[in-house]
């Protein structure tokens, strides 16, 4: 696998529409608010990706760094994973915890 590209850059959601901050920690990759992504990475931070459809979260996983939201690409069917972050909507990390996917 490539190497990770840090890339930490405030966006716009594409699904509710929040401004999302950049994280300060690590690299942003969801929006806190409704746990959705965007279809962009091949590799993390590579930006290779044409698809850009909605990650939408649909379950969630325990790793070896704590939780992990599953997410799966509206348009092209695509699993990604991506670390829980620490101002994420924890109502909806639970939630998420109850899915089967």
């Amino acid at each position: 696998m490539p190497n990770f590209v840090v890339i930490d850059e405030e966006f716009i959601c594409d699904n509710c529409g929040y401004k999302v901050p950049k994280l300060g920690y690590s690299c942003r990759n969801h929006c806190p608010k409704c746990l959705h992504s965007k279809h962009v990475d091949k590799n993390p931070g590579d930006r290779e990706e044409m698809c850009h459809g909605d990650l939408e979260p649909v379950g969630l996983e325990t790793g070896k760094k704590g939780y992990v939201i599953v997410f799966k690409c509206k348009k092209c069917g695509m699993i990604r994973k991506n670390k829980v972050a620490e101002d994420d909507d924890m109502n909806l990390i639970i939630e998420l915890s109850t899915k089967q996917y």
